[in-house]
């Protein structure tokens, strides 16, 4: 059986009662719109071992796990050949964190432990100390601690069950800080990143600071492009950079978002979002489906014949089209309209999905048509 299109799929459409543009305009704190520069995460990673496992752990193939384990206990005296270690207890472990910004020595972080070589399951499994490096080579933190996987295989020979995914696990609170992270706050001027670049965003964030904290006097923002905006620190926090962030971050700003249209075709997925408008257009939609059966009869001969039994396949072709269904938008239609006018139809997310691709093609989609 093949059906033109296949009807399958999702629909998520984010639309609501029509406003005006100024009752849809998104008001954001600063503090969720912009990053401050020199104020960031840092990526840490470390090699160690798990130790404690079930019998869970790498196989003696696994080199590196049993060379691990031999330069562990030779740092505690006690001289072994690797190749006479058993290291089904042990999974060798790759380890990750992020360390957040000003981050002070003794703080505690989170720690993801993955494993490296064969092991299946490091559930009950105790990380060994370890070692987490920046990318300059500095350790910044020590990690060590029991290791939660959040799943489990049960059974054997054969014969298991897993659950989620019991080869990565983390260790809470797991990690401390012993160095302080590379991080720094401008004392004299900051620069603010807009998590999305956009020139109107920019302009807007710019006026904002100046309103209120330059007001009848000389600016001290400006918007560098579409991501950076300046800000000069005013003469009455130059002592505390910190309280005049604090203040910064507070300000609410109307945010101009691009109109735009996501579809997953992998799961019938469409997300439109309400400033998106569309042009005058007629559209024309219809289904055809081809239908194909094969049955097998089977012949039986006469008693006593001299012939034989007989498969005989009979096959019937049916065609089943639909009546064509329009929709006749007009000008400045927007996706509400779009979507009640579909639904009257009964399109599916996948005929939206060949609609939108068409309108989008005819130059009628006002928006960028994104496919993940």
């Amino acid at each position: 059986m093949k059906t033109i299109p296949t009807i399958l799929g999702v629909l998520a459409i984010a639309c609501g009662p029509l406003r005006s543009a100024e009752d849809t305009a998104a008001v954001t704190r600063l503090k969720d719109l912009v990053t401050l520069e020199g104020v960031r995460d840092n990526q840490l990673l470390g090699y160690g071992l798990v130790v404690g496992l079930a019998g869970t752990g790498d196989r003696q193939q696994t080199m590196f796990s049993t060379r691990s384990l031999a330069n562990l206990l030779q740092r505690m005296g006690v001289v072994v050949d690797p190749t006479a270690i058993q290291v089904k207890n042990t999974a060798a472990v790759m380890v990750t964190a992020t360390l957040p910004p000003f981050a002070q020595p003794g703080m505690r972080i989170d720690v993801t432990a993955s494993s490296m070589g064969d092991s299946q399951n490091l559930q009950g499994g105790l990380l060994v100390m370890t070692a987490l490096q920046g990318v300059d080579g500095s350790v910044y933190a020590m990690a060590q601690g029991p290791v939660v996987t959040g799943g489990f295989v049960a059974g054997r020979a054969g014969t298991t069950q897993t659950v989620n995914h019991p080869t990565v696990g983390r260790v809470p609170n797991g990690a401390i800080i012993e160095r302080l992270a590379p991080s720094r706050l401008a004392q004299s001027s900051l620069k603010l990143q807009l998590r999305e670049a956009d020139f109107i965003t920019a302009s807007r964030v710019a006026k904002a600071v100046n309103n209120r904290f330059a007001a009848g006097t000389a600016p001290i923002a400006h918007a560098e492009n579409a991501g950076l905006v300046t800000v000069a620190v005013p003469a009455a926090f130059s002592a505390s950079a910190t309280d005049f962030v604090a203040e910064l971050e507070a300000l609410t700003v109307t945010v101009d978002r691009l109109a735009r249209v996501i579809v997953n075709e992998r799961t019938g997925t469409i997300v439109l979002g309400k400033d998106v408008r569309i042009g005058p257009v007629a559209i024309l939609q219809g289904n055809l489906t081809v239908e194909i059966k094969t049955t097998l009869e089977v012949s039986q001969p006469a008693p006593f014949a001299a012939g034989t039994t007989q498969v005989v396949p009979e096959t019937t072709v049916g065609v089943k089209q639909e009546k064509a269904r329009n929709v006749v938008l007009k000008l400045g239609a927007t996706v509400e309209e779009l979507v009640r006018a579909l639904a009257a139809i009964g399109a599916s997310a996948r005929d939206v999905i060949a609609i939108l691709q068409g309108l989008h093609a005819a130059g009628a989609l006002e928006a960028d048509l994104e496919v993940i």
